[in-house]
């Protein structure tokens, strides 16, 4: 199957973020979201974005003009008919995942591809309540979508080998450097960065080194461009607590036990940048 429109639920940051990836590389758009006010918003961020790469001379202002006109905003899940993928990009929420996938199920055609851009909820239960299991995957972007290049493909149980090459051949299109990953908690970026995240809080939490310093640590000695602590206040402490209480429910193994300095520290509301508190003082 060849992409040429892509429809995209939700116009937050990843919605948008992929809205633009799609664009700049010659791929229409469809970006739905449920008011006039939040599509007009992430058309602006877009435009925003495309801006800073003007600056930057990576584009030109006739770039820019031509990836803002394939992009196509609307509240109607109707003007995805003529999309042959649709990525769901809504919250991280079950529920609301399911809600809206199904009405994409009941709403497009049967050969329509749909994918869902999570983090962290099973491919295999996420497509099992559609009619269409083998053609719905997993396509995990990185924020910011523009600027990063991987894309975790994320097979479910049901998914074919025909959804998989199709989704593939656009990543690649969209200048990604896609991985397959079979479906599992956290798939492969997650699962290795999330409990090395709460390990860096286990060593904090012992006092064998200052939060700087171990932050120096894996900056210096690992190549990280960002120490774990720093970026667990960039992801939310909450987030990362969250992420480790699924690991241990998931696998039942006592090794993703999460840190009880992190707990501590969601339970004060110090959840990072965003409240301005978390490991350190924004």
């Amino acid at each position: 199957m060849s992409i040429q429109t892509v429809g995209i639920v939700g116009a937050g940051t990843m919605g948008n973020g992929i809205a633009q990836a799609c664009a700049v590389s010659g791929i229409d758009v469809v970006m739905v979201d449920i008011s006039e006010a939040a599509v007009q918003k992430g058309l602006a961020t877009v435009a925003g974005s495309l801006d800073r790469l003007i600056k930057k001379e990576k584009i030109s202002e006739a770039d820019k003009n031509a990836a803002l006109a394939r992009i196509k905003t609307s509240t109607s899940y109707d003007d995805l008919k003529g999309a042959q993928l649709v990525i769901e990009a809504a919250t991280e929420n079950y529920d609301l995942k399911v809600k809206i996938l199904q009405q994409l199920d009941a709403l497009l055609a049967p050969e329509v591809l749909i994918a869902t851009n999570t983090s962290s909820i099973s491919i295999t239960q996420l497509g099992a309540v559609t009619r269409r299991a083998d053609k719905f995957i997993g396509m995990h972007f990185f924020n910011p979508v523009p600027m990063m290049a991987l894309v975790e493909i994320i097979r479910g149980l049901q998914t074919s080998d025909a959804t998989h090459d199709a989704v593939k051949a656009l990543s690649e299109k969209l200048g990604k450097s896609p991985i397959t990953v079979k479906n599992a908690p956290g798939f492969v970026v997650n699962r290795i960065l999330v409990p090395m995240i709460n390990e860096a809080f286990y060593v904090l939490s012992e006092g064998t080194a200052t939060a700087e310093d171990i932050d120096a640590g894996m900056k210096l000695g690992c190549n990280q461009p960002i120490g774990p602590l720093a970026l667990a206040d960039m992801i939310g402490l909450d987030v990362c607590l969250a992420v480790m209480e699924v690991y241990l429910k998931e696998f039942g193994d006592s090794k993703y036990r999460p840190c009880y300095l992190l707990r501590e520290m969601v339970a004060a509301g110090r959840l990072g940048r965003k409240t301005g508190q978390g490991v350190y003082t924004y």
